[in-house]
């Protein structure tokens, strides 16, 4: 035996031995995989329940593989390793055998080796290797020599008999794909001229390659035949095509990279090989294989691969062994959507909006207070000033006008307004984003971002006006009461509303606009590239969770709240019931100007910082629980399925863990040399059964 196998063998012996006598790897995991064990397992033999196939199945497989590129049937495999020694039954201990295993780093390639090493050895001679290959890979028709020059480079000699150490395996086998690969091609090329045919093509990648690739590929394996004059496919073009799966991550990363660096959301030839060419530091992919991964992602097309521009979207069906083309059915019902289910989708947006406008805005209110109070002081005329800075402005509002009470004043009328104008906002940044948003790439222009943003803070100044000065009026009304003891009585909403008028409820409204508009166009616009370019929210189908949309709205909204300041402080003045001795404004222009020439530049900016502490968290908590919202409650009486960009790959919604990540990947090293492997034959099934205690069998 060579060397490294006692090694590995050692290292095997120890981990089955650790869990025989349940030398516990952590309560928490022991835990876990009792609650797990006990969840599956029906089967009661001598007063101790057991696992059988199906049920062991169920407990290890990934609960979001679906089975669809891997057969359930298949996962078998990993029960016969574990069922060894309770023959065909998987008890306690024996699972907690199997599950400690994946702990170990290389744990793929242990559960790979388990499977060959039928006698728990340690160690594998030629004839467990061979047995065991032939038994998967009959099926397929495409024989393999076992005596070539290519196992005896692997396999040391002892006495006469061939053995395979832990270490030797795992170099082996990553490579026997490709031996496979040449010997199959070779078993095809009948005339030695270098060529197959399409379908002997077909046959070869589904029998090595299946599980990796997506039916949509799988049925258009033939074309790859019209990339060059002829009807035969070549050696270089099979290697050039098994390149591509083997190094799939690889090309998948060079090709996200490269869309996101793309101006217009889409890339060709030259672009991926660019990328390559700057990204990797050994090796590189040949012009062949990049016009490969073209005529695939542009459908096969003849004529339109290398020289086409694709989006990310195109490589999906390449890319993603579960992908699936939308489906007729999908599309006519998003085209025929009615009024109806319109008009219900954009109230359910619209109330769901308000809540979460709602609820940004009472959590802020009373920094919102104070803001208004500094920006309300002149700072022009003696004994004007009130507030040395907010910290004192907090004080004096606690200690003079009813303590917490006070910070909260007005804050109905704006709980109340909040909702229709934060969703108005919210509806019409949307509805612009998505009526200039390219379907296919799912870019939209900076532009077009811009106007999304500019449009839905101008919409918004129809509710947000009036909302708006009856708040401040009602956040002054302490201010007014100490400074007019004669005036005193308490005056709510409605009282504010008939003194000002349908007319004067829009007083200050250019001011307002001139804040709204630049404050949405930056405020959006810099929250869709924080989400896209920092948090990288879509890579890989990655989903932000709810800190992360907090933090990207709220960084968002500093510079939007602050270089708005201006038109926040005038509009503040313009709003506010004046004084006595104070200067009157006429309009948005008349009172920039007479602030600059009675108190300056920094006068303009008074506020700016509450502005932002204020605005900042608001707008994050307000965007953080929609998202939230929109994500988790989704429209209810939904009778359509609209999708941004069809045929995208889906994103999991729950977390594998470890141990059931480690089983699959264990399995596709095994699939790697035949996509067959594990599958059982009616004879196989049937001597199973027959193997089974005659409690079982039914």
């Amino acid at each position: 035996m060579p060397a490294d196998s006692s090694t590995s063998q050692s290292t095997l012996s120890s981990i089955k031995s650790t869990a025989d006598a349940l030398v516990k790897p952590g309560e928490t995991e022991l835990v876990r995989w009792r609650r797990t064990f006990d969840k599956f397992a029906t089967v009661e033999k001598d007063g101790k329940k057991y696992l059988n196939e199906s049920e062991f199945i169920d407990a290890i497989a990934p609960t979001d593989e679906g089975f669809n590129r891997i057969n359930r049937e298949q996962y078998g495999v990993l029960f016969r390793v574990a069922a060894r020694r309770s023959s065909n039954l998987v008890s306690f201990e024996d699972f907690v055998v199997f599950e400690t295993q994946p702990f170990q780093p290389d744990a793929d390639y242990q559960l790979a080796f388990s499977v060959f090493d039928v006698d728990d050895s340690g160690a594998i001679d030629f004839e467990e290797f061979k047995s065991v290959l032939q038994e998967n890979i009959a099926s397929s028709g495409i024989p393999f020599n076992f005596d070539c020059d290519w196992i005896k480079l692997y396999l040391g000699k002892r006495g006469a008999k061939h053995v395979l150490g832990y270490s030797e395996f795992t170099q082996l086998i990553k490579g026997f794909q490709g031996e496979r690969l040449r010997q199959a091609f070779h078993y095809f090329d009948k005339d030695g001229d270098g060529y197959i045919n399409p379908d002997e093509f077909q046959r070869i990648i589904i029998e090595l390659a299946g599980h990796k690739l997506s039916d949509s590929v799988l049925q258009r394996l033939p074309t790859l035949t019209t990339m060059n004059p002829g009807r035969k496919i070549s050696y270089s073009e099979v290697i050039a095509f098994h390149n591509i799966i083997r190094d799939m991550d690889t090309v998948e990363a060079l090709i996200t990279r490269a869309v996101r660096k793309s101006k217009d959301g889409r890339i060709d030839v030259s672009d991926f090989l660019n990328e390559a060419a700057s990204s990797m530091r050994y090796s590189q992919f040949t012009p062949m294989e990049a016009n490969i991964i073209w005529h695939f992602a542009s459908r096969g097309e003849a004529g339109h691969g290398a020289g086409q521009r694709l989006t990310l979207n195109d490589f999906q069906s390449l890319l993603d062994a579960k992908w699936q083309p939308p489906s007729n059915s999908s599309i006519e019902g998003i085209e025929k959507i009615g009024f109806v289910e319109q008009l219900g989708r954009s109230t359910w947006s619209f109330i769901q909006g308000g809540i979460a406008g709602g609820i940004g805005a009472f959590t802020v209110y009373p920094i919102d207070l104070v803001k208004t109070r500094l920006q309300n002081q002149r700072s022009n005329v003696v004994g004007e000033v009130l507030y040395r800075n907010w910290l004192d402005c907090v004080k004096k509002v606690y200690a003079n006008e009813g303590g917490i009470r006070a910070f909260y004043r007005g804050v109905l009328p704006q709980l109340v307004g909040v909702a229709p104008e934060k969703a108005i906002k919210i509806t019409v940044n949307e509805l612009v984003r998505k009526k200039a948003t390219d379907p296919e790439t799912g870019r939209i222009s900076l532009p077009w971002e811009l106007i999304a943003g500019g449009a839905a803070g101008a919409c918004q100044v129809s509710v947000t006006n009036p909302l708006e000065i009856v708040k401040i009026r009602l956040q002054m009304a302490g201010e007014m009461a100490r400074a007019d003891p004669g005036n005193a009585a308490p005056r709510g909403a409605l009282h504010v509303i008939k003194q000002l008028g349908i007319f004067g409820l829009y007083k200050g409204a250019v001011a307002c606009l001139w804040r709204d508009v630049p404050f949405s166009m930056i405020y959006f616009t810099a929250y869709a590239h924080l989400k896209k370019d920092i948090f990288l929210e879509g890579l890989r189908g990655k989903q932000l969770s709810f800190g992360e949309l907090l933090l990207a709205a709220g960084i968002a909204g500093m510079p939007a709240a602050y270089l708005t300041t201006p038109a926040d402080v005038i509009k503040t003045r313009l709003q506010s019931q004046a004084r006595a001795g104070q200067t009157v404004y006429k309009g948005f222009f008349d009172g920039f100007r007479k602030i600059l020439q009675e108190e300056g530049v920094k006068a303009l900016y008074k506020g700016g910082i509450a502005r932002v502490i204020r605005s900042s968290p608001q707008f994050g908590v307000t965007l953080a629980v929609y998202e939230v919202l929109s994500k988790h409650f989704p429209y209810p009486l939904a009778t359509s399925e609209i999708k941004v960009v069809a045929g995208a790959r889906p994103t999991h919604a729950s977390h594998t863990d470890i141990s059931r990540i480690r089983a699959r990947n264990g399995l596709r090293i095994l699939l790697d040399c035949s996509s067959q492997f594990g599958m059982v034959s009616p004879e196989e099934a049937a001597k199973r059964v027959q193997s089974l205690p005659k409690a079982l069998r039914a």
